[in-house]
């Protein structure tokens, strides 16, 4: 068997802080770049909570990679720090409603996350009782330790109803809780999320503020990448790696989650290879492996409707070479069929026009309209941006 020496590195020739390029990494203060004004605007919306009152509730929209969850973090961090001078006991809770996607399990992780059973003597069990229980001992735990808290719910549009956005936003009005003030900000891709799943109720009591966070562009990304570099030893960045990974990406989908992919890969390249420095060649290796995971984290987390729509697109660009993109309805009738195949209604085609905007909000397919004149009228066409043979292949990783 070979020497131990002869398997591990001992010492990395190419990184030193690998961890400020990992997406859950929370950078400090000064390595948030391009999001000043959304910062500014998020801090005023929450402000009243450091005077012990109530912070407005708020949605954020964006592309992924737009810095949305990093700043929803980042200001409430600075919401504990700030309330604390103020003599007001404030925290914040952080749901991935793409992993707690039910009612119960999005409770029970604000629950645990902002209790501590030494002080309130109250214990939060995983499973086994009752949602009703939950939030009976959430309130509890809110009134006895807090004057003001957060909830960040990741991936909104994840959850399987509205039903703990009510609970929530009514908290107070329903005399739930007496002395803690509750606000919560809502974080989604989908652009259309308040209008397309929310019920009126829910949209009156929650929607104060919305705001929406755009691509960030190439002096943006390379700002960001800038910021991290000291996550590579001293002297093996080349000088171009950095401009070129930011404008590769800007170029793209201006997703700073890519870019820092793409700095994190091309470094690991070099390093598979044996390399002592980091080079533009490896940046174009790298934003191949980088956009590959980008596309599977995406249909990864999307609906199985949104990915029969998106089969059906595959299936007639594979067996139907149309450089200008397939119209709408011709994609429902696929769609259709596929819904036939997996057992599934479809749903209507508004629905599927709908999904086909997501699609091409999130740049994996492309919209053109196109007029057919009096006799046709307008209509849109639809074409995907990836080889189809890669959406086929991430599409069966994928099946559920």
């Amino acid at each position: 068997m070979a020497d131990s020496d002869d398997l591990f590195i001992r010492e990395d020739p190419i990184f030193v802080q690998k961890e400020l390029l990992e997406i859950n990494h929370l950078p400090d203060e000064g390595r948030i770049v391009g999001r000043d004004e959304e910062l500014r605007n998020l801090a005023n919306a929450v402000n009243p909570a450091i005077f012990g009152q109530s912070p407005s509730n708020v949605l954020i929209y964006g592309k992924t990679g737009t810095g949305k969850s990093l700043c929803a973090k980042h200001v409430s961090h600075r919401l504990i720090d700030t309330a604390e001078e103020e003599n007001v006991e404030a925290d914040f809770a952080y749901v991935d409603c793409a992993q707690d996607s039910t009612e119960t399990q999005a409770v029970q992780t604000i629950a645990s996350s902002l209790n501590d059973p030494t002080e309130t003597d109250i214990k939060i069990p995983d499973k086994g009782i009752a949602t009703s229980t939950y939030y009976k001992r959430l309130w509890d735990i809110l009134d006895r330790r807090f004057d003001v808290v957060l909830v960040i719910l990741d991936e909104i549009d994840k959850l399987a109803d509205d039903d703990i956005l009510m609970q929530l936003s009514r908290a107070g009005e329903a005399g739930k809780v007496d002395n803690c003030k509750i606000g919560v900000i809502g974080i989604s891709n989908k652009i259309k999320y308040k209008e397309q799943q929310l019920n009126e109720r829910v949209k009156s009591s929650l929607c104060e503020r919305e705001f929406v966070f755009p691509p960030y562009d190439g002096t943006q990304l390379n700002d960001i990448m800038s910021a991290r570099k000291d996550a590579f030893r001293d002297g093996v960045l080349q000088d171009g790696v950095i401009p070129k990974a930011a404008a590769l990406a800007a170029r793209e989908h201006g997703d700073a989650r890519q870019a820092i992919d793409i700095l994190r890969y091309a470094g690991e390249i070099a390093q598979s290879r044996g390399a002592t420095e980091v080079t533009e060649e490896f940046v174009v290796d790298a934003r191949e492996r980088a956009e590959t995971d980008r596309f599977r984290e995406l249909i990864r987390g999307s609906t199985p409707h949104s990915r029969y729509v998106l089969q059906a697109l595959t299936i007639l660009s594979l067996n139907d070479d149309d450089q200008e993109g397939y119209r709408t309805t011709r994609i429902y009738d696929i769609y259709q069929e596929v819904c036939r195949q997996e057992g599934s209604d479809s749903l209507s085609l508004r629905r599927v026009r709908d999904l086909l905007k997501e699609h091409a909000f999130l740049d994996i397919t492309k919209q053109t309209r196109h007029s057919g004149g009096s006799a046709e009228g307008s209509y849109t066409n639809h074409q995907l941006l990836e080889d189809p043979e890669v959406v086929r292949e991430v599409l069966a990783d994928t099946v559920e």
